[in-house]
């Protein structure tokens, strides 16, 4: 073989095996890992907090499945919300950061928001949980923005990022936001009543939360970023202690692969900064926003119950 036929065997052959990788990839299985905010010590849904608790730790150990806890100090900041986090450390759950007073960093004080939020008072705020939970095996330097809001302006945006990664933390974003927290509000005015029937939250819920995570794992294909090991944004609440068994079932029917959390946020791209204004929203919104070429079909905010309200009030949830 002379060299010219070398060089085209060897192109050939290189384009051959990029499609067959490609192939691959389109063929192997959305993996997916569950993050979960905000564990309280509040009755949800009729539900005690312990209750509440037991269920999701119960569903999760049963299926083999270890979660991200991010918590949120003033939440757990009593005997019963030290128990509540020690039970998902023996579990072998990871426990993250999620401030101590859940701030919304995207505001900023003004002439008629005297209330905002300063980049020093954010500061101060995301430290003040660590002594609450940095002594637990499982504790990791993990910080997740309250409202996955990162800042109204550069200077906070940046700002809390350098403050982070000099006190050690990665930002413990997720590729998958939701709204899980609105249903089970609505569900709580249904479950105040005896015998009531729950099965439509737990359908609205499903379809829900199928629904966005189709919506960023196209956007990741879009972006050329596939595969993704993909992290999805729950809450400690009633309505995943009811019915996380049934979410994990219809992931993996569909076709998705569990995966561990601390083995998810391995990937790459949990390590990409986007530099988008206002900052935030899911990682896979941000990258989107940041490549400009979805203006036309991102919302702003990325998730939020005033798109999911509608929706309930015809279906009479």
């Amino acid at each position: 073989m002379n060299r010219r036929e070398f060089l085209q065997y060897s192109a050939a052959a290189g384009v051959l095996g990029a499609t067959r990788r490609a192939q691959a990839l389109s063929k192997s299985s959305p993996e997916i890992a569950f993050t979960f905010d905000d564990p309280k010590t509040d009755d949800d849904c009729g539900l005690t907090w312990r209750e509440v608790n037991d269920r999701m730790l119960s569903i999760l150990t049963k299926q083999n499945i270890k979660a991200v806890l991010f918590v949120c100090g003033k939440r757990i900041d009593s005997a019963d919300g030290a128990n509540l986090i020690a039970e998902w450390d023996r579990a072998g759950h990871l426990i993250g950061n999620h401030s101590y007073s859940h701030l919304n960093f995207n505001e900023s004080p003004n002439a008629s928001n005297a209330g905002g939020v300063t980049l020093a008072q954010f500061e101060s705020d995301a430290l003040k949980s660590e002594p609450l939970i940095r002594g637990y095996r499982n504790f990791r330097r993990m910080f997740r923005y309250p409202f996955f809001k990162e800042g109204d302006t550069a200077e906070k945006r940046d700002g809390m990022r350098s403050f982070l990664q000099e006190h050690g933390y990665r930002i413990g974003r997720a590729t998958i936001d939701a709204s899980d927290w609105a249903i089970d509000t609505r569900m709580a005015k249904k479950a105040s009543t005896a015998h009531a029937d729950l099965t439509g939250y737990r359908d609205f819920y499903l379809e829900h939360i199928w629904q966005r995570a189709q919506y960023y794992d196209s956007l990741a294909s879009r972006l050329m970023l596939t595969p993704v090991r993909h992290t999805v944004l729950l809450h400690h609440n009633a309505l995943n202690a009811l019915f996380l068994g049934d979410l994990i079932a219809m992931f993996r029917n569909k076709g998705w692969t569990i995966v561990d959390a601390e083995y998810a946020y391995q990937d790459a791209i949990y390590d990409r900064q986007p530099k988008t204004l206002p900052a935030g929203e899911s990682l896979l919104w941000a990258l989107a926003k940041e490549s400009g070429k979805f203006e036309k079909e991102l919302r702003y905010p990325g998730e939020d119950d005033v798109y999911e309200n509608p929706r309930m009030d015809v279906l009479k949830l």
